[in-house]
């Protein structure tokens, strides 16, 4: 038994030890060899899908790699990256373990050739107003010596006339010499002030006061064998946003109208945009897909009803500043919930056409937080604050799909939350991005716009306007006028089939007969199977609507009292061709039994009951002038008083 215990003592003493520390060589050995490689690279925008708020960016490249385990840097990226929206796609034997999204301080955003010099123009400047401040130091110094040593001879000693009249000589040159001397540099100061002024200025039209890190996306790659694999990778960025606009043009009544499809485009996402597959998408991402509920309506004394949406003003205008009384260029407003939008100008000022319908608006400024404000009045003054942000790394996946017997050895019991089984599809990291055809695409929701030529956009917040269409559409034309509104005679195109078009709302200039006629809002969200453009006020129709004396009576009759109105509605072509036009009035409508209303004369006009409407339509002849009347009566108890037009 001793024997035994000896041999076994022996045997793990002067066998086992080599052969574990020989173990331990290879395991070693094994980790050394597996060191994964990093591989830095940089890459160039390809295409970008712009949405209404932020852009879908793509960017490629192909990469040698070796077998195993690789990890991928992609630097010089845009700071504002939407962590979650990574995908990355690969070909080839390759499998995508990790997608890793980070920040790095260290390389800051790269600047643009104008920012660097307008940079250093401005520290010139800077410098030259540090010089010469300091040079007006001197001269008040020098000022301040010369009036402390007026008293040369002393109180107390005779001075005589030579002397005084040299001491008077000598300090009158001095001085004036010093004071010319003090108002040309502070002059100086003055000017070089302007200047960084409109430095400072156009600076801010192309970035933000911050300084921010560039973005890297980091990727570990497995592939099977050394090959040469095809790398892409999609994201979502902030700071990029479009809206439409239209240039309408009508040369006269017998033509098409030409509506030119634009997109204005701006985006300062610090990556720009060389050359670039450009595409516009009607979507926004950053806008919820929750779908809106009523509310109970609760009816009861003194409680009001649920109010979901107000009417409001046409037009808002304002002025953007910082809280520093700065005036922001190039501050992105938007209709909240419509495609209509405007960006402010060098000093800060706006102006934006809304839909009777629109409640807020937002203002968004790369450097400086969200507002969304509602709309309350016709001019909006909106202040905006810096934005003090900490971006931090985040770790992302996505998905595409990959044969188990491509991957298990690899993933298998390595990766979170991926479990395989055998002939199963697995989903992988990374590897699932949608590809965007490249023709114009209706879906089911949304429409995408794509620029057939590649198109140039630069991190510079400047706004960039692409013409997408151009379209010559058939058009009926009528003048419209509401002489108790507005005497003025509006002329209308009334477009038919417009759906096929897929126009979105906004402002629209409008030209007609080759003049500027002003600005329009061609909202499509509520028109029927005819679009209505306005066109603008034709001078060369006139309309008057006045009140005819001899028929406008009050009379008692028994317990009552009637009231009598007669209108006398004017309108002249002025044309040398001749209109359609439609005219409207109305008369009013009673809610209650004891008030009466008798409609007398309205000229052959159609009346809607319901509404009180009368309208008026006709074609009217070159230099021809059409007259019309309106006239009803009320009755209503004469203990009662009833204010009447």
């Amino acid at each position: 038994m001793e024997f035994i215990l000896y041999m076994h003592l022996y045997y793990k003493t002067f066998i086992m030890k080599p052969l574990g520390i020989l173990m331990i060589c290879i395991i070693c050995n094994n980790l050394l060899s597996q060191e994964v490689a990093e591989q830095e690279n940089k890459t160039e925008v390809q295409e970008v899908t712009v949405f209404i708020e932020g852009a879908q960016v793509t960017r490629t490249k192909d990469v040698d790699l070796s077998r195993g385990i690789t990890i991928l840097k992609f630097t010089g990226l845009s700071p504002f990256i939407d962590a979650k929206s990574i995908q990355v796609k690969a070909d080839g034997a390759v499998t995508i373990m990790a997608v890793n999204h980070q920040q790095n301080f260290l390389n800051a955003v790269e600047k643009s050739a104008e920012l660097t010099a307008l940079e250093k123009q401005l520290k010139n400047i800077k410098d030259e107003i540090l010089l010469q401040n300091t040079h007006i130091s001197i001269v008040s110094e020098e000022l301040a010596f010369l009036q402390e040593n007026r008293d040369i001879g002393g109180r107390d000693q005779q001075i005589s006339v030579a002397n005084l009249r040299e001491i008077s000589s000598f300090y009158n040159t001095q001085l004036t010499a010093l004071k010319l001397r003090e108002i040309e540099l502070s002059n100086k100061v003055h000017e070089l002030s302007l200047q960084q002024q409109d430095i400072e200025n156009q600076i801010k039209t192309l970035t933000s006061k911050t300084d921010y890190p560039s973005g890297e996306i980091l990727v570990k790659i497995d592939a099977e064998k050394p090959l040469r694999a095809n790398i892409s990778l999609s994201y979502l960025v902030a700071n990029a946003s479009w809206f439409p606009s239209y240039d309408i043009r009508a040369v006269n009544i017998n033509e098409p109208v030409q509506v030119i499809y634009k997109a204005n485009v701006r985006q300062d996402t610090k990556e720009n945009w060389n050359d670039v597959k450009l595409r516009f998408s009607s979507s926004n991402p950053n806008k919820s897909g929750v779908a809106p509920e009523l509310q109970t309506y609760y009816l009861n004394y003194n409680i009001l009803p649920p109010v979901y949406g107000k009417n409001i003003i046409n037009t808002v205008t304002g002025k953007v500043m910082s809280y520093a009384q700065e005036p922001l260029p190039g501050v992105y407003i938007v209709v909240q919930g419509t495609t209509i939008g405007t960006i402010t100008d060098m000093n800060g000022n706006y102006s934006i056409t809304v839909p009777n319908n629109a409640e807020y608006l937002s203002y968004s400024f790369v450097g400086y937080l969200s507002r969304t404000l509602p709309i309350t009045n016709s001019v909006m003054n909106v202040f905006m604050e810096e934005e003090i942000t900490a971006l931090e790394e985040m770790v992302v996946t996505g998905y595409g799909v990959q044969k188990s017997s491509e991957v298990s050895n690899v993933l298998q019991g390595r990766v979170t939350g991926v479990s395989i089984a055998d002939d199963a599809a697995v989903r992988i990291r990374g590897t699932g991005s949608l590809e965007i055809p490249a023709v114009q695409v209706e879906r089911q929701t949304t429409v995408d716009f794509e620029i057939e030529t590649p198109y140039t956009v630069l991190s510079d917040n400047k706004n960039y306007s692409v013409d997408m269409d151009v379209y010559d559409l058939e058009a009926i034309y009528q003048y419209y006028c509401v002489p108790k509104i507005d005497r003025d005679v509006f002329l209308i195109a009334k477009i038919v089939d417009w759906e096929k078009y897929n126009l979105l709302e906004g402002e629209a200039n409008v030209f007609f007969e080759d003049t500027y006629v002003g600005k329009t809002l061609l909202d499509v969200r509520f028109a029927a199977d005819t679009l209505d453009i306005s066109l603008g006020r034709d001078k060369n129709v006139s309309v008057n609507r006045e009140k005819v004396r001899d028929y406008t009576t009050r009379q008692l009759i028994g317990s009552k009292k009637e009231e009598t109105r007669d209108w006398l509605i004017s309108i002249k072509n002025n044309k040398s061709q001749k209109i359609n036009i439609v005219l409207l009035d109305q008369v009013p409508v009673s809610t209650l039994e004891e008030i009466e209303v008798d409609v007398q004369n309205i000229s052959g006009a159609k009346r809607d009951t319901g509404s009180g409407e009368i309208k008026w339509e006709f074609t009217l002849e070159p230099n021809v002038q059409h007259d019309f009347n309106l006239r009803y009566s009320v009755k209503y108890p004469k203990n009662r008083n009833l204010i009447i037009e």
